[in-house]
């Protein structure tokens, strides 16, 4: 709790720096740290986590025994009192989406509150279809947003944002030359670490289970999987994919297609955290003890893994974390100032757990 007035502090104090760069007040350099402290009146540590903000925003750059250097000019929010919009395109209603989604959400509600903006959730699985131009054309009639932020968005609808040239950022990864800002976790990165983390375990046979819709975080992690096996120094190693849709009945169907083949996984890597629960209880079903009879790993976390025994192996990334990502891109489109960073990537913290095992020799 102390934590969200602390950082509403720093980022207002990152704003009043941000608008005295804009009207030109400091040329070249920032004063120095007591100056600034005396003129917004804040605390050292809250004043150098206001300058953090606006490294990491591509505004400022601190240079070694020789001060900040005001490196760009900084996104103007508009005139006092214009009250600025972002909205965020879901499918369906928040409380059902995965836990870490719906909390970075909140956590960016915050960061715009504290910018003068204000977040706007427009939620439907009709903006997700395979043809959903009539109903984001009414969707963008209607609202008119500075800015939109579109969560786990299909090819589709990423190429339509594109083609409007509306200022839009992705809250994931985007396909293959799609010209929009986005951020996401390296899911490739993290696919090709689970894997090597599995062989080196001593695990020969091993495969992804991964989720039939192929979003393309999802198309990037089984790029990363299958590049991990082919990638290391293991000669006998054997990669196998499954996919599956969004129901324990469909993940049940992969699970039987992978462990009744004639020399079954030893070893699986689940890349949605829903698909990892529904597997472990459909592995004790079977009577396969995790992780002495098969090993798992989870590419994503929430908060509920955390309830399972043995923990999970997991790659660990706070919602806060994502969200302070994607704010500085995001004041630059409601500014309608061109992105400076087109992508970007968070790498998350890997979580051993209790929910693999050694099996060599």
């Amino acid at each position: 709790m102390t934590l969200i007035p602390h950082r509403t502090v720093a980022s207002q104090v990152a704003m009043l720096l941000r608008a005295e760069i804009a009207k030109g007040t400091w040329r070249g350099w920032l004063p120095g740290e007591r100056t600034l402290c005396e003129t917004v009146q804040a605390s050292r540590n809250t004043l150098r986590a206001a300058l953090v903000q606006l490294r990491a925003e591509g505004v400022v750059e601190p240079l070694v025994g020789l001060g900040t250097r005001v490196i760009s000019a900084a996104p103007r929010i508009g005139k006092a009192g214009d009250t600025k919009t972002v909205g965020v395109l879901i499918p369906e209603p928040i409380g059902s989406l995965r836990p870490l989604i719906a909390l970075w959400i909140d956590e960016l509600k915050d960061l715009l509150l504290a910018e003068g903006c204000r977040l706007r959730v427009h939620e439907g699985k009709q903006y997700y279809q395979s043809n959903p131009s009539r109903a984001l054309e009414r969707l963008v009639g209607q609202h008119t947003h500075d800015a939109w932020v579109l969560t786990l968005s299909s090819e589709v609808m990423q190429r339509w944002f594109a083609r409007r040239k509306l200022p839009c950022l992705v809250a994931g990864s985007t396909y293959a030359d799609v010209a929009l800002p986005h951020y996401d976790l390296d899911y490739r990165a993290i696919c090709r670490h689970a894997a090597g983390v599995l062989l080196g375990l001593g695990h020969r046979r091993i495969a992804l289970l991964n989720r039939e819709s192929r979003r393309a975080g999802d198309v990037d992690s089984e790029a990363g999987f299958l590049e991990g096996v082919r990638t290391s120094s293991v000669t006998d190693a054997v990669a196998d994919v499954a996919y599956h849709r969004d129901d324990v009945d469909s993940v049940g169907q992969a699970l039987t297609r992978l462990l009744g083949r004639k020399n079954p996984p030893t070893a699986l890597v689940v890349s949605n955290s829903y698909a990892y629960l529904a597997t472990t209880s459909l592995l004790a079903q079977r009577g396969l003890r995790i992780p002495q009879d098969i090993s798992l790993i989870s590419r994503d976390d929430d908060p509920f893994l955390g309830s399972l025994a043995p923990a999970p192996a997991r790659y660990i990334v706070s919602p806060h974390a994502f969200a302070k990502k994607m704010i500085g891109p995001l004041l630059q489109l409601v500014a309608r100032e061109p992105v400076v960073r087109t992508r970007g990537a968070l790498q998350p913290k890997f979580m051993a757990g209790g929910s693999m095992a050694w099996v060599g020799s």
